[in-house]
């Protein structure tokens, strides 16, 4: 691994990305996939290291597959039934929280020993709330060193029947439980405690479940009812729609140094709430066209903005870094659940967002950016989160220079993000000279302490 990539600041941004498949719905639709009845080959596939964790850990329960050599196409040939595993298995599923969280709630249907494990930072992210709802229907499960966290043993036992999640801290939670409800004995019913968090992620899996033949009916997202006894049926193929949030970067490049950008791959009938994040864009001055296939952002003067974004919490972090370049204060509202992602993404913001001049105030689940009137030089942490890396990126692509330093942060959502900047293609840019030059990404991880989030 390289210890640094130059990214040249750009005077102008123009042309069209064709996006790389979204994560939240390549591995729901590899674990859908996997347990449904029939073949489905699923195209335009995210290879990322969530992805390449469910696909490890499909293997391992006995999943057949053939993946194309670029990793994006796999043919998935279904068990129509629950994940088995036939003798006592350990998956390491690093820091990917769609794999872990999916897994730990289709494990609890079949009979056998699985244990869940990650990564260090994977053990700080709290799974309580996912597991007391599990535990309700019969699941076995135990902790094996820190209560309400990985790593977990499962030893299967969930029938269904009358479940309660905690909806604030994670949507993943109720994705997880929804889509293993349907395999359940008994019918479920899912009550959701507290304010639902990131609903858009909700639509995207009952979005899927409905693809793979299965009906969820809910009361206004505070109680879900699935029906039990049910076979997940293949739909043939499965086209993986860009991800959105990874859009954001692009577009947010147009709307401060555009030129015209176009993101294809996604457009108005997306199932992804992140397309929101251009409808936030325009509110701040840019201007936007949609299609069904892709939108269109063009530059604009940008001003600051005050939003609830719970609905949009991944893409609302590059509208922290674009608020550096909008004229006025920007607030961004309802995001409590950054404190428990790949690291505290709020506190990992606001420290980084000061370094280059901004004035910041963190709240528990808000942050207020000032922008500066002169945007100073600064090493940029990244904490081992891709978000991260790509956030503060998109400010030394359009124009303030920075050390920047990231571990393995080309290993998500955006694998090719520097090698697409680097080699102009497919989008154009026109380098400029920055007062302190190049903007350099150092890669060596940041280790911060994090604080770990009970249930």
């Amino acid at each position: 691994m390289v210890d640094s990539l130059t990214l040249q600041p750009v005077a102008l941004v123009n042309g069209t990305v064709n996006l790389p498949g979204s994560k939240s719905v390549s591995n729901r639709a590899l674990l859908l996939a996997a347990v449904a009845q029939g073949t489905t080959r699923l195209t335009n596939l995210l290879d990322s290291d969530d992805v390449r964790h469910m696909l490890n850990a499909l293997q391992a329960l006995g999943v057949s597959y053939q993946l194309s050599a670029d990793r994006t196409e796999c043919t998935v040939t279904g068990v129509a039934g629950p994940l088995q595993a036939a003798q006592p298995l350990e998956l390491f599923l690093g820091n990917a929280g769609t794999a872990m969280r999916p897994l730990a709630a289709a494990l609890c249907l079949g009979a056998g020993d699985v244990v869940l494990t990650g990564e260090p930072r994977m053990k700080e992210r709290p799974i309580g709330h996912l597991v007391d709802a599990l535990r309700q229907g019969g699941a076995q499960i135990d902790y094996l060193e820190q209560t309400d966290y990985p790593p977990v043993r499962l030893r299967g036992g969930f029938r269904g029947g009358d479940v309660t999640v905690d909806g604030s801290v994670s949507s993943q939670f109720l994705t997880a439980l929804l889509m293993t409800a349907p395999l359940a004995q008994q019918d479920t019913h899912i009550h959701i405690k507290g304010e639902l968090v990131s609903k858009p992620y909700i639509d995207i899996t009952l979005h899927l479940m409905k693809t793979f033949g299965v009906d969820v009916s809910h009361d206004d997202y505070r109680v879900f009812h699935i029906a039990g006894g049910q076979t997940y049926r293949s739909p043939g193929d499965y086209l993986v729609e860009g991800d959105a949030s990874s859009a954001s970067y692009f577009l947010a490049a147009a709307a401060i140094k555009g030129g015209t950008v176009r993101v294809t791959g996604i457009g108005r009938n997306s199932v992804q709430g992140d397309t929101k994040f251009a409808d936030v864009l325009e509110k701040m001055g840019a201007h936007i066209t949609w299609a069904d296939d892709y939108i269109e952002c063009r530059r604009g003067v940008l001003k600051g903005i005050d939003m609830d974004m719970n609905h949009i919490p991944d893409a609302a972090m590059t509208i922290a870094t674009a608020a550096l370049f909008a004229d006025g204060p920007t607030t961004i509202r309802n995001i409590y659940n950054w404190r428990v992602k790949e690291t505290d993404r709020l506190a990992a913001m606001a420290t980084e967002l000061r370094k280059v001049g901004a004035t910041v105030d963190e709240g528990e689940d808000y942050i207020h950016v000032v922008p500066p009137a002169k945007l100073q030089f600064a090493e940029i942490g990244t904490y081992n989160d891709h978000r991260m890396a790509m956030c503060f990126s998109l400010g030394g692509a359009v124009g303030y220079p920075g050390d920047h330093s990231r571990s393995e942060m080309h290993r998500e959502n955006l694998p090719r993000l520097f090698r697409t900047a680097g080699e102009h293609q497919p989008i154009g840019v026109i380098p400029v000279k920055a007062p302190f030059g190049a903007f350099r990404l150092l890669i060596k991880p940041v280790i911060r302490e994090s604080v770990a989030m009970g249930s």
